[in-house]
């Protein structure tokens, strides 16, 4: 028997596979894949970034999004870069190139990932599953929104169903007209609506385009093969019959479902990522809510475990991911309004509005915590930014004193040790000239959270 399964090979998955890996638990993953995902490029919003430099994968600076990120496409950049972050910006990286370094990361750490291995059947009793004949204490569906988990074990998947299905492709163009945006730049300045088709092309490093579009004419189904026909079709009607499609090396659809399940814990099963959530790809939030599910829920059920946990710990992960995703996709919810290809004389209304609304310091700041994760904090847990540190070694950052998946009591003053501190958390005694953390005391959680120091035991056991 093995401590965990997981179902799915996608960033979610394997980053939970990791954070599992880092603090000693036996894990195994099963994929159907048997090779890595699609080169689709992918948005790493500001918080996921943060959390992946936690671990020590902290990603190059590659902007997508010109100055910020936005909030429905509306034409006001976001200033992330208030909420006091090394990451200002979302970061351009793309779908199998994510996936590398987290395999490569578990793989380290002792991870097992078996490639090829479609789940058939899933078993769930008291003190364990059985996923294909292998025995697991725990099992995670991260497989995705189509989740075989969660079809086996019947698990209601409640929400809105579908209202469009849109076309992702990566193309190369052969020659491009004017309306062809020559440069990376802000999202409002990369759409278009042109007799009844909508688009997002946004030129690529690789010199490639990555080419949005949807039309409102008869919708093709969710897994209907897009052909260069239809991409050609669309390029011309947007962009003219001088832009010309060369190749396309990658394609997909999408729609606008927003699915949620009602708990996140099954007895021993737990669900993160796409099978836990689903909801339009506005603001580019999906690889980054999977993500962030991923290091709340790892340690936790490292510690569950190991048998180290406090009582009720695991069940945090709901408490806290739930409502986190329920706000992504309230949030993705509204900023259809604004996309809608046609778009009422109320909606116009109601969009200049929101936008002047943007400009103010206090608002925009409000939509980039809401778009960035910058701004989410659970109850009695919030945000730490990555501090400049000096330690008795040396100049350091607080990300590198997380690199070991552990929790860490940091010292910036002078204090004695909390009560009932056995050494279950890393202990580092620093200074910073960062106001507002001069002189604390902070008991940070593996996920880079702080929490009361008085409340180490509820935390760490």
């Amino acid at each position: 028997m093995t401590d965990v399964l997981i179902a799915g090979a996608g960033p979610t998955g394997l980053l939970t596979a990791a954070e599992l890996a880092l603090a000693g638990v036996e894990v195994t993953v099963l994929e159907r894949r048997t090779g890595p995902g699609l080169p689709r490029p992918v948005g790493l919003q500001p918080r996921t970034a943060e959390l992946l430099d936690l671990r020590g994968l902290g990603p190059a600076e590659q902007v997508i999004d010109g100055p910020s990120g936005h909030f429905a496409g509306l034409p006001v950049p976001l200033d992330h870069g208030v909420w006091r972050t090394r990451y200002p910006r979302v970061l351009n990286r793309t779908q199998d190139d994510v996936e590398a370094v987290l395999a490569a990361h578990a793989a380290e750490h002792g991870a097992v990932v078996r490639r090829g291995h479609e789940v058939t059947s899933v078993a769930a009793g008291a003190d364990g599953v059985t996923v294909d004949g292998i025995r697991a204490r725990w099992l995670v569906a991260c497989d995705g929104a189509h989740s075989t988990v969660r079809r086996l074990l019947g698990v209601p998947f409640p929400g809105r169903t579908e209202t469009y299905v849109a076309t992702l492709a990566h193309i190369r163009l052969a020659a491009a007209s004017d309306l062809v945006p020559a440069r990376a730049t802000h999202f409002s300045q990369v759409t278009r609506q042109v007799a009844g088709y909508w688009s997002m092309l946004t030129p690529l490093d690789d010199g490639g385009h990555r080419f949005v579009f949807g039309t409102t004419a008869g919708q093709p189904g969710r897994d209907a093969p897009v052909s260069d026909t239809e991409v050609t079709e669309a390029l011309t009607a947007l962009y003219g019959a001088e832009t010309r499609l060369g190749e396309v090396y990658g394609a997909s659809r999408f729609n606008d479902a927003t699915r949620q399940l009602t708990q996140y814990r099954h007895g021993r099963v737990l669900f993160a990522g796409d099978a836990a959530h689903i909801h339009p790809p506005l603001g580019g939030q999906g690889l980054n809510l999977g993500v962030q599910d991923a290091m709340n829920l790892g340690w936790k059920l490292a510690a569950t475990v190991r048998g180290t946990a406090p009582a009720g710990l695991l069940d945090t992960y709901h408490a806290e991911r739930h409502p986190a995703a329920a706000r992504v996709l309230r949030h993705t919810a509204a900023q259809r309004v604004f996309t809608a290809p046609e778009r009422s004389e109320n909606v116009e209304a109601l969009r200049e509005i929101v936008v002047d609304l943007m400009r103010l310091p206090d608002a925009n700041r409000y939509f980039s915590g809401l778009l960035s994760g910058l701004g989410l904090s659970y109850p009695g847990a919030h945000r730490v930014p990555d501090l400049d540190l000096t330690t008795a070694a040396g100049p350091t950052r607080l990300s590198a004193l997380l690199h070991g998946g552990r929790g860490l009591l940091l010292d910036l003053g002078d204090h004695a040790t909390p009560p009932g501190f056995t050494g279950q958390v890393g202990v580092v005694r620093a200074g910073t000239e960062a106001d507002g953390y001069r002189g604390r005391l902070l008991l940070i959680r593996p996920d880079g959270y702080a929490v009361e120091p008085a409340e180490l035991t509820r935390w760490f056991g």
